[in-house]
């Protein structure tokens, strides 16, 4: 339902929001409102097909997309030229567009969304460092590349848009990655156990078969995990998952871009929806506990 709510509000928003754009880019020169207009409806189609071909890619996008056009419709209010209605409204609106984009149903539908066979994928929790952290400065970074160098450019402030462009065009790439990372970042059930799968800290899935699992179920995120726990959550404790196994499994761990090879027969992971991971895991008989 989330994801049928953010495709009708996003699809809305020529309608709802054009108005609060139109007006802030009136006074700007032919140039730059007609490449700032093609950036919107660049951003606006893009997020249309993320949100109808749910894919790990349409995360990224949507994830990248929608805070950027919240942030520009903060700046149209900001210039005083559009109707604060129109304004509110559209600022309302793509701030409901990140909430249902960003997480939740729409995370779990895009992972499913490149599922092979009889596969269920829980997306991993965004860790808190890196939300309140890194993903706000790659926003800025991206933005700057991909909007903000353009329509200077465009305006013929060619020292600042290139300064610009130059600096922050190596930079976008690299945190577009890692955001990319962020929605490949997944607990998966298939038919012969569990898989974990987090580029952020596994060099490969690790597939953890089902005859060796002694228990799945919820952490307490106020204790600490004991000497020789595989700890992945990466700070996100809230709502955790703890996988015990019958004896220490071989795990290669991503150190500095390089693999180090640990024991361990506890794993520590925090998929963004536990419940139905212990419900689904039930039904396809891997031992789950409740306590």
């Amino acid at each position: 339902m989330n994801t049928w709510a953010l495709r009708a509000l996003w699809i809305s928003l020529p309608v709802t929001a054009g108005s609060a754009f139109a007006d802030a880019m009136a006074p700007w020169a032919d140039a730059p409102r007609l490449v700032a207009t093609a950036l919107l409806w660049a951003a606006w189609t893009a997020v249309v097909f993320a949100t109808l071909v749910p894919r790990p890619w349409s995360l990224t996008v949507t994830r990248l997309v929608t805070p950027i056009a919240l942030g520009a419709a903060m700046a149209a209010l900001l210039t005083g030229r559009a109707s604060t209605l129109a304004g509110w409204a559209a600022i309302a609106i793509l701030a409901i567009a990140v909430g249902l984009g960003t997480r939740g149903e729409f995370a779990r539908t895009c992972a499913q969304g490149a599922a092979y066979g009889d596969e269920e994928r829980f997306p991993l929790k965004v860790p808190p460092g890196v939300a309140l952290g890194i993903v706000p400065l790659a926003l800025v970074v991206v933005a700057s590349a991909v909007v903000v160098a353009p329509i200077l450019l465009a305006g013929e402030r060619w020292a600042l848009g290139i300064a610009l462009l130059v600096l922050t065009s190596p930079l976008a790439f690299v945190t577009i990655r890692l955001v990319h990372q962020l929605s490949m970042r997944w607990v998966v059930l298939v038919p012969a156990g569990l898989v974990i799968a987090d580029p952020l800290t596994l060099t490969d899935p690790v597939l953890f078969p089902r005859p060796h699992i002694m228990g799945l179920g919820p952490a307490d995120p106020s204790r600490r995990p004991p000497d020789g726990a595989c700890d992945l959550r990466l700070g996100a404790s809230f709502g955790s998952c703890a996988l015990l196994l019958d004896d220490d499994a071989p795990i290669i761990r991503r150190v500095r871009r390089e693999g180090v090879t640990i024991q361990a027969n506890l794993l520590l992971v925090t998929p963004t929806a536990a419940p139905l991971l212990l419900e689904r895991a039930r039904a396809r008989r891997i031992h789950v506990r409740t306590e």
